[in-house]
């Protein structure tokens, strides 16, 4: 993919050239997959409209990326973890016990999770949570009755799906989309079935049951993905009923090869995701390390370049490759600018 080159005036951002003294002079970034294609983007933008190296960035999933944010402060660990999920208390902890304490946290925008398969596949173009716990919950309710899952055909429980087999290829648990994917689909597909209100009349307390809600069958019906979204393509691409799970972005990207599928009745776009209607999206984030500001040659350049209207706003490059943009991005830009670190009042 190509971009036009842009000025460094039109972005307000000065090229400064790389001058610190460092062991190495280049930003480097690791983490989410679903982060991975606008960081990349912007990599690339930075490095061509700056005096900056280009900055390294790798996936590996937001776990992934957030672990090795929190190995410690030097140059020999990483700047930036992307994520497709907020940082967790326990991972803040361990940032710290590790002497990372001041992180600022950058809200990038919105990207909503969608349900795909193939073009040529059964027509799979409308899906409820209920539909997805139904299929893939490890426990599901059947006659009133709470029993492990055997359903093999999508329409043994919703006569309005094909009748095609269950196979299911989703988010692995290092992914950040796994969290929101359990939030938002397989928990609320549980209470809608009536299988957690089961669970906790058969003597589970509510955590206990939420836990329950989020195990996924193990017969070889839901398929774990702990690659990006390109391996969970392939696995589509060789079997004419899978299902899988993608972000938006991507999805928009790979239309050619994919159809999507409505949830709650609501088909996925930029807009129903800004509008807050499509009931599945997320905010992506990155973190950076501020005690690399001034040690790392354009860290904090870097990300001020990366939420400039003119990249995270909306008609920018990301935006057109499927980011929705933040409403707040002003005040995003305003802490970076400060390196406002989390706990901290602006």
């Amino acid at each position: 993919m190509s971009f036009v080159k842009l000025t460094a005036s039109s972005l307000a951002i000065a090229a400064v050239s790389a001058t610190a003294a460092s062991a190495r002079d280049n930003v480097q970034v690791a983490g989410s997959s679903t982060v991975l294609p606008y960081a990349s983007i912007v990599a690339e933008l930075f490095g061509e409209n700056t005096d900056y190296p280009t900055p390294v960035v790798e996936s590996g999933g937001s776990s992934a990326g957030l672990k090795r944010f929190c190995e410690g402060v030097g140059e020999n660990t990483i700047d930036i973890a992307n994520a497709s999920r907020a940082i967790r208390e326990k991972e803040i902890k361990a940032c710290a016990e590790n002497g990372v304490t001041d992180i600022i946290e950058v809200r990038i925008g919105y990207d909503g999770i969608v349900f795909a398969s193939q073009q040529s596949g059964p027509a799979f173009t409308a899906f409820q949570p209920s539909d997805i716990f139904n299929a893939i919950g490890a426990t599901v309710l059947k006659d009133g009755e709470l029993v492990e899952n055997t359903y093999a055909n999508w329409s043994e429980f919703n006569a309005d799906l094909p009748d095609a087999e269950i196979a299911m290829f989703i988010p692995g648990t290092k992914h950040g989309t796994r969290e929101v994917f359990e939030d938002k689909v397989l928990l609320k597909g549980c209470e809608d079935t009536g299988a957690m209100e089961a669970m906790m009349a058969g003597g589970m307390d509510e955590d206990a049951a939420e836990d329950a809600c989020l195990d996924v069958r193990q017969d070889g019906r839901s398929v774990d993905i702990d690659g990006d979204y390109t391996e969970t393509l392939a696995r589509i691409d060789a079997n004419t009923n899978g299902i899988g799970v993608f972000g938006l972005a991507f999805y928009e990207n790979n239309t050619d090869k994919l159809k999507v599928a409505t949830m709650g009745g609501v088909s996925p776009s930029t807009e129903t995701i800004a509008s807050g209607e499509y009931p599945v999206s997320r905010p992506l984030f990155f973190y950076v390390k501020k005690a690399h500001i001034g040690v790392i040659p354009g860290l904090k350049d870097y990300a001020q370049f990366f939420v400039a209207d003119e990249i995270a706003g909306p008609g920018g490059p990301l935006s057109n490759y499927g980011l929705v943009a933040d409403p707040e991005l002003a005040e995003t830009q305003e802490k970076v600018a400060n390196e406002v670190t989390m706990g901290d009042s602006m």
